[in-house]
């Protein structure tokens, strides 16, 4: 099996000489959470998977990211799940890292492989296990899926990131770019789950400032990030999550790509009270 070129949370505990200061931080607009503090300590079983482990990275909370959440797991061999999602309404996209995951998706067999992207639209019927001889990690990005009156469910599908072409931003010379999944204008999907490349000294040379809500996860690289206020450095394995409006911009620092799966929310009104 080749060498996977994303990262994966680290196993087990640090030693009891490690000093305990790092990089995680949760503030009013934004979270950190660094690679290091992703250990098994931290990690949730979930219904109806067998010998499977979770970090849960991002959940909605009140006030801060209210969309989706955002796991990482890992199914040891034999692992799996015949009713991983327990949410008729949830829509989800999963997007493997590290091993060999047999998807079964209505009725459909499909291998994903690492780089192997699934989207679950609301209502699919899936299934999940490792039928291969090592662990296999994937993220899975849910997010209730919130219908619209004469616009069709969207579909379900798989792709792998390595057949799917990076669009390069106009007037970058190819240095900042999005691997997409779904096309921006299909207005069946209300979130997208992208990957950003950064050449090294690339920049997102702005401070973003929007509605959508973010999560990031680093696949490769290293970068310094501006949320909000702070300049913080993020590195492969490390995780944001950024609530609506917070300000952010990039400098990719090299000496490789800077690259990160991205979720947002996308193509829908703002809800108005509480209804």
């Amino acid at each position: 099996m080749t060498t996977s070129p994303y990262a994966t949370p680290i196993a087990g505990l640090p030693a009891q000489t490690a000093l305990h200061t790092g990089r995680a931080v949760f503030t009013e607009a934004y979270a950190v959470i660094p690679r290091g503090v992703m250990r098994d300590i931290v990690t949730s079983y979930l219904p109806h998977w067998t010998a499977t482990q979770a970090w849960v990275i991002a959940r909605p909370l009140s006030g801060f990211s209210e969309t989706f959440s955002h796991y990482i797991m890992e199914v040891a061999p034999g692992g799996g799940s015949e009713r991983p999602e327990p949410d008729t309404e949830a829509e989800g996209v999963l997007f493997v890292v590290k091993g060999e995951a047999s998807l079964t998706m209505d009725g459909a067999n499909h291998i994903l492989a690492a780089g192997g992207y699934a989207f679950l639209p609301p209502g699919c019927v899936w299934t999940l296990h490792n039928k291969s001889a090592a662990p296999v990690h994937f993220h899975w990005i849910r997010k209730r899926y919130e219908l619209v009156e004469g616009i069709d469910l969207p579909t379900a599908f798989v792709a792998n990131e390595q057949d799917t072409p990076i669009r390069w931003m106009p007037g970058t010379d190819d240095r900042w770019g999005t691997t997409r999944f779904v096309e921006p204008t299909d207005l069946r999907h209300d979130m997208h789950v992208n990957i950003v490349t950064l050449e090294p000294g690339a920049s997102i040379p702005f401070e973003e400032t929007h509605v959508m809500e973010h999560g990031l996860y680093v696949l490769e690289g290293k970068a310094v990030y501006r949320l909000n206020r702070d300049w913080v450095e993020v590195e492969a394995g490390d995780y944001m999550w950024l609530r609506a409006f917070c300000p952010q911009a990039c400098y990719a620092g090299g000496p490789g790509r800077f690259r990160y799966l991205l979720y947002k929310d996308v193509n829908r009104h703002m809800k108005l009270g509480l209804r």
